[in-house]
């Protein structure tokens, strides 16, 4: 039979590493941000304020550490759906809320989009984790929106998550391009002319 003192130690411990393993994801991302995916794990190791160690320990290569940071930013907004729709003050600012942040993480990962096109076969599950957990939050921000009577039914989640992608493409490394303001204009599209 298990001791009972040991396993609030040990849930401490594992909840002690999955705080410090998503601090070294948050850094990692703020470097890929800053300097792209090919930026020195040194320099994550720095910012996340850990040995290079501890990153390698976690993730043994470069690949592993870019999946992680985007899984963990997929996980990051799917989950700011329903926390929007319970604190915005309608399912309309909650879409553009989750659509800016959207924009954030497909306008900011320098070299993200080329390293996913690669041929390690780690990348390929990615695509897929993208789609089947970030569309059904989209979705459900478009009900709350139709419901309302704030928004129309011109498209739906696939139609609009792959409709602001496209709208980004070339914005990181085109100055005169505004990828946010042609998205707004996509929203207001969506936009019910009764609200």
């Amino acid at each position: 039979m298990p001791d009972p003192e040991s396993a609030p130690a040990s849930s401490r411990r594992r909840a002690d590493a999955e705080r410090n393993i998503a601090a070294l994801l948050e850094a990692a991302a703020a470097e890929f941000v800053r300097a792209g995916v090919d930026v020195p794990v040194r320099d994550v190791a720095t910012r996340a304020g850990v040995g290079v160690g501890t990153i390698y320990r976690h993730f043994p290569t470069r690949a592993d550490l870019v999946i992680a940071v985007y899984r963990h930013q997929i996980d990051s907004l799917a989950q700011r759906g329903p926390e929007l729709l319970r604190t915005a003050s309608s399912p309309s600012a909650a879409l553009t809320t989750w659509v800016d942040e959207f924009v954030d993480f497909l306008v900011t990962k320098h070299g993200l989009a080329g390293a996913l096109r690669s041929t390690d076969p780690s990348f390929d599950a990615l695509h897929t984790s993208f789609v089947s957990r970030l569309v059904p939050v989209c979705g459900e921000l478009l009900a709350a929106g139709r419901g309302t009577g704030e928004l129309t039914d011109a498209l739906g989640a696939y139609e609009l998550m792959r409709s602001v992608g496209n709208l980004c493409i070339g914005a990181e490394t085109d100055e005169r391009y505004d990828a946010r303001a042609a998205v707004a204009v996509l929203l207001a599209g969506l936009r019910s002319g009764d609200h």
